[in-house]
């Protein structure tokens, strides 16, 4: 199967053929070990078995599997590139927002109550 254009799905997506377009998936996007993709990739996670040539960014982590190759720059949280597998491109590594806590002043109240 053969498809030009663009693919947005909320679901994990499988792409076991040749795709040229953009992808966009909030799931997960594998591109499978027969796959032959030629897209932006834009997605949660990102797993690639097949080829890929185009920009990649997920907002969680990105794995190129040992027969995998990927052409193109990545915008990822964590990546993972086996023995084997092909990567040329550059890498941004994006921190998440750090988490804000907010925690109870009580140091005054308890430096008076151990003073006393």
């Amino acid at each position: 199967m053969h498809i030009k254009g663009d693919i947005r799905t909320r679901e994990q997506l499988l792409v076991d053929g040749e795709v040229e377009g953009t992808l966009e998936s909030q799931s997960l996007v594998t591109v499978g070990p027969n796959g032959k993709v030629q897209a932006n990739i834009k997605a949660r996670e990102v797993v690639i078995y097949g080829s890929l040539r185009g920009n990649v960014e997920v907002s969680e982590k990105i794995a190129i599997r040992e027969q995998g190759s990927l052409v193109g720059d990545i915008k990822a949280a964590g990546i993972s590139i086996d023995d084997g597998a092909y990567f040329k491109g550059s890498i941004d590594i994006i921190r998440p927002e750090p988490k804000v806590v907010t925690k109870p002043v009580h140091t005054e109240a308890k430096t008076q109550a151990m003073a006393g």
